[in-house]
């Protein structure tokens, strides 16, 4: 027997003020506040645009996150939003209520949506607490919205580009997330020009043109005052192995990119992802830094033995969460650096990648008294390195006395592969009871062997 669930009364009162449109519109001003929301989603839904239009003049909160409800930008709905926010502006008759201060184009806050009843929305870090008086004239509005520039501009932003530039005197554009990839200069100075550098706090660069780009870039990037996250991806800022001199153009630049990292007084994420530095570029950069960082993720990367030392001698990679080193090659560098790195972060280190390191039972047990004193670990990965059976289970066997361990991600010890690098079944088999005491495949997530990855 199957069972009927009958539309809720709020349901059939959207159904219904949806079906009756043009009168919806006309009655807005009178329209309880908690049906707002379910309204406003449905007319998108449903492509009802006028009525939308006519829903952003008439918004009763502060904050309209738009933006969430589209899975893809929407350009209909971006110009009835937008052509609504005119008719808001321009109105000599303010509504009964006029409270619309932030227009929220990102995709996020869902939460506005799934949990709005009855009560006015502010996003705590975009907009101000709601203490104007109703109907009272406000010169702004904040445009927020994450970007992401490549070789060339999506219709609805180029169309907010054009609207934003053509209202200045009413309109801030404010740019939280930015990620420049490969994108032309013309387009990143397009928005460059038009959106605050101090309000952007997570950035994402990837690109190899460092000349043109890093001459523009440079100094808006500096004015990033708010940056709490920043990833630099595949940039070649040096491509020879010698010292290159402040007469190189390139290496100028470099400098001059690397030494606004003093400026960042929040900046606590920070990923640098296959960039090719010169020698002392990492000294430089890290030397910059202002504040401590929580997560440090290098990979794909050439480190010297300096750099290393630099890393560990650093006064603000002590207090670190997260430090990632994959495809970092130790055997060539002198892990006792590394040692006293993870020794400085042991009261606070939780997550430890080490993967593709190329390590081998040298340096895992060089590591492992400092590995013991990260009392704080909750994950480790250790996949892709060439352990032999007997120091991989010291290795196991000491993150099993940290107690708040919860996730362990180790290779197959070297026994366990034939010539061909494929695992012996039998052979990892008998590792695992010898460990786990189990009389299959270790735990479900331990191991990756160089074919197979283990999980539940």
């Amino acid at each position: 027997m199957s069972t009927y669930n009958p539309p809720t009364l709020q349901q059939l009162a959207v159904q219904s003020l949806l079906q009756n449109e043009a009168l919806t519109m006309s009655t807005l001003e009178y329209l309880p506040i908690n049906l707002f929301p379910p309204v406003f989603k449905e007319a998108i839904n449903g492509g009802h645009m006028e009525l939308l239009k006519a829903m952003v003049v008439a918004w009763p909160f502060s904050y309209l996150p738009v933006g969430a409800l589209m899975k893809i930008v929407d350009f209909e709905v971006f110009q009835a939003v937008l052509d609504g926010v005119d008719i808001l502006q321009t109105q000599k008759v303010r509504p009964r209520c006029w409270r619309l201060q932030v227009l929220d184009l990102r995709n996020m806050n869902q939460d506005f949506w799934d949990i709005w009843a009855g009560r006015d929305w502010h996003c705590s870090t975009e907009t101000e607490n709601n203490t104007q008086v109703c109907n009272e004239l406000r010169k702004d509005l904040k445009v927020l919205m994450d970007l992401s520039l490549r070789f060339y501009l999506k219709k609805p932003h180029r169309h907010l580009l054009q609207w934003a530039q053509q209202r200045k005197d009413c309109v801030q554009l404010y740019c939280i997330k930015m990620k420049i990839c490969d994108s032309t200069m013309e387009i990143i100075k397009q928005f460059l020009d038009n959106f605050p550098p101090d309000n952007i706090e997570e950035l994402e660069i990837y690109t190899n043109q460092i000349l043109p780009l890093m001459d523009y870039f440079t100094p808006h990037f500096g004015r990033m005052t708010r940056l709490r996250k920043c990833r630099l991806t595949h940039i070649v800022f040096n491509r020879n192995t010698d010292v290159n001199t402040l007469a190189d153009p390139k290496e100028m630049c470099a400098v001059q990119f690397l030494s606004q990292f003093c400026k960042f007084n929040y900046l606590k994420h920070l990923s640098i992802d296959g960039v090719r530095f010169s020698p002392h570029h990492m000294q430089l950069l890290f030397g910059c830094l202002k504040t401590p960082l929580e997560s440090l993720n290098i990979s794909h990367c050439h480190l010297s033995q300096s750099d290393l030392k630099h890393l560990s001698q650093c006064q603000r990679l002590c207090q670190l969460n997260h430090l990632n080193l994959t495809d970092i090659v130790l055997p060539r560098l002198n892990v006792t650096h590394l040692q006293v790195l993870l020794e400085n972060t042991a009261q606070t280190l939780q997550i430890l990648e080490l993967v593709n390191c190329r390590m081998d039972d040298h340096e895992l047990s060089a590591l492992l008294p400092a590995l013991c004193l990260c009392s704080q670990l909750t994950t480790v990965n250790f996949y892709d390195n060439d352990f032999s059976t007997a120091v991989l289970k010291k290795l196991v066997q000491s993150m099993a006395n940290l107690s708040k361990m919860t996730a362990e991600f180790y290779p197959a010890p070297l026994e366990c592969y034939d010539p061909l690098g494929s695992v012996l079944v039998e052979e990892f088999a008998q590792f695992a009871l010898a460990i786990f005491d189990a009389p299959t495949a270790p735990p479900p997530g331990h191991f990756l062997n160089r074919n197979h990855r283990y999980s539940g």
